[in-house]
């Protein structure tokens, strides 16, 4: 495949650097991949460009959970997309819905509007949505150049069938970029089934922490995750995939 997008999403600078060194065409930054991500410190953002040039799309959600927001949280979202367009952040993703499940349109344009020549993605909320064709016409006219979609399923392969009719409906004119459980392997099925040539993979390996002293029975946040668990990217499986993308 002679063009393609391998966009890899890291929470940290270890994890961006094996991310460009395992090949990315670009980065998904964020905070708290664990849960989804959040939005990142500019700092952090700051830093990995101390690094390298990769592009790097900056992921803005304020919270875990839903995607509807309150008053509060999309001034959050508005101050901070404002801000990465000024450190030079190359593009935002973003997505909100109303509580009927339709993409909130009219916050969704103020958020467009700000981002001022930056390249715009929208988001997983894009999964949850209640009509997912309207969703996509309606991200083509709000200026969108990618939907990061699994195809409202809990996977990008299990989600196929809607991939690849969300390519063949766009026609071009907005990217379908498959996510969720991407690896090598899975770029080889997804391809012939959905003729998408845009995807999204974290690479994700679990690193033992090197804390040798531990506190078993004592949890920061959810109980089912250990607090000696690191998770980073890993250079590797970037690599691989992007092997199987030129061998397309």
């Amino acid at each position: 495949m002679k063009e393609f997008i391998l966009e890899v999403c890291v929470d940290s600078v270890e994890s961006a650097l094996a991310a460009v060194n395992g090949g990315a065409s670009r980065l998904e930054l964020c905070a708290n991949l664990i849960i989804g991500g959040t939005s990142p410190s500019p700092y952090l953002y700051q830093e990995i460009r101390k690094h390298s040039d990769i592009p790097i799309h900056v992921l803005l959600r304020p919270r875990f959970g839903d995607f509807c927001y309150t008053d509060a949280e999309f001034s959050i979202l508005c101050q901070e997309i404002a801000a990465f367009r000024d450190l030079g952040a190359n593009g935002a993703v973003i997505g909100i819905l109303t509580p009927d499940g339709d993409l909130d349109t009219e916050r969704l344009k103020v958020l467009c509007d700000a981002a001022k020549g930056m390249s715009l993605t929208l988001h997983r909320a894009f999964d949850v949505c209640r009509d997912p064709y309207k969703a996509l016409e309606e991200a083509i006219d709000l200026g969108f150049s990618t939907i990061l979609t699994s195809g409202q399923e809990n996977s990008g392969l299990k989600g196929a069938s809607l991939i690849g009719e969300l390519v063949a409906r766009s026609r071009g004119r907005i990217a379908i970029q498959a996510g969720s459980g991407v690896n090598a392997q899975v770029i080889e099925q997804l391809y012939p089934l959905t003729g998408t040539t845009a995807y999204h993979m974290s690479g994700k390996t679990t690193l033992d922490s090197v804390m040798r002293y531990r506190k078993e029975n004592v949890n920061m946040g959810l109980s089912e995750i250990s607090e000696y668990e690191i998770w980073r990217t890993e250079e590797a499986a970037v690599r691989a995939a992007r092997n199987v993308l030129e061998g397309l």
